[in-house]
């Protein structure tokens, strides 16, 4: 196959989305099955806010053992020991979604003597934490072409340390490593032509021409018409 430097592609646009994982208590959550559009959360999903200029990292494993045998001084197999998918992202939104997932808790309203809210909001933060499961999905785009990562069963792994500064944000450092889920540990969508099919995603593109009619009672006009045409 010869080198195309079309199929080359950048993420400058994306956004990461969570629900709580199928199967929970009390979740609802359906996986999506489409691409979306590069920009709306899918479904019963909601959004995690601004990501920092690092972006987000995705890093599919496997672990293998070789099996090494007395009439060979290379392996003749290699086994499986462990599988993983992992997305890293820093988030920088101080948001429920965000602040929840990197301490692990969730916020309360704070009640006065007469069950009113007083405005202020908690989180504690338990000696013996829970872990509690989530759906990912990544969304990432670049003009027509879209890219969609789902997970289904996923769980925080783990955390940085936030750094309170003048003059920079405070951001949210999260590893999310997926879980099993019926043999599976996520799916990738996409609308990019991969299997070369010949079906490509619909790019606008400006259209501009000019327009002069002929007809049976002809007359002088002359228009041009602009317009945007979906290819």
């Amino acid at each position: 196959m010869a080198n195309d430097a079309k199929k080359i592609r950048f993420a400058p646009n994306g956004n990461l989305f969570m629900a709580p994982a199928p199967g929970t208590s009390g979740a609802t959550t359906v996986l999506p099955t489409d691409v979306g559009d590069g920009k709306a959360a899918p479904a019963g999903y909601r959004g995690m806010g601004y990501v920092d200029e690092g972006g987000v990292t995705i890093t599919p494993s496997i672990e293998t053992q070789p099996v090494n045998v007395w009439q060979s001084a290379v392996p003749v197999l290699y086994n499986v020991q462990a599988a993983a998918f992992q997305v890293k992202a820093t988030l920088v939104e101080f948001n429920q979604l965000t602040t929840e997932l990197f301490f692990g808790a969730k916020w309360v309203a704070v009640k006065d003597d007469k069950n009113q809210d007083t405005g202020t909001y908690r989180l504690d933060l338990s000696s013996t934490p829970e872990l509690s499961e989530l759906s990912l999905v990544v969304d990432w785009a670049q003009k027509g072409v879209l890219y969609r990562v789902v997970i289904p069963r996923a769980m925080v792994s783990d955390r940085g340390a936030i750094t309170l500064q003048r003059a920079e944000a405070g951001k949210f450092e999260l590893t999310i490593d997926a879980l099993d889920s019926d043999g599976t540990l996520g799916y990738v969508l996409t609308n990019d032509d991969i299997l070369g099919l010949g079906v490509n995603p619909p790019v606008s593109v400006p259209d501009t021409g000019t327009d002069t009619g002929t007809g049976s009672n002809p007359g002088t006009g002359t228009g041009t018409e602009t317009g945007t045409e979906t290819v």
